[in-house]
């Protein structure tokens, strides 16, 4: 019941997310409206993190399993990507690399900065 509970607020703020997308006429996608909804409320306190602590750590574990049907969804697609293939791959590299530099470049300052404090 616990996980249900746990499980229902999760999918409320990701329903909020999908109405504030349909309402504000802005090009961002509805799960980042939800996400942006569940930081909020969970730094305001509305949501406590016991609250919805277990279900979105199980959520977070089989996450891989659900790059399944898109790598599948790729497959299906290769006559599509086999031309684009190097430049998707290249993209791919340099973007990883680029979000793992500047993520420890962040992490870095603030560990220091709250050294400093």
């Amino acid at each position: 019941m616990k996980y249900l509970r746990q499980f229902a607020l999760i999918l409320t703020m990701t329903f909020l997310g999908e109405l504030l997308h349909l309402i504000i006429p802005l090009p961002i996608p509805a799960s980042i409206y939800g996400l942006v909804l569940m930081l909020v409320s969970l730094i305001t306190g509305v949501v406590k993190l016991e609250q919805v602590k277990e279900a979105s750590t199980f959520l977070i574990e089989i996450m891989p399993m659900m790059f399944i049907p898109a790598a599948a969804g790729l497959l299906n697609s290769w006559s599509s990507l086999k031309p684009i293939l190097v430049p998707v791959c290249v993209i791919t590299v340099v973007s990883t690399v680029a979000v793992m530099g500047i993520s420890g470049r962040v992490t870095q300052f603030m560990i220091r900065r709250e050294k400093r404090e």
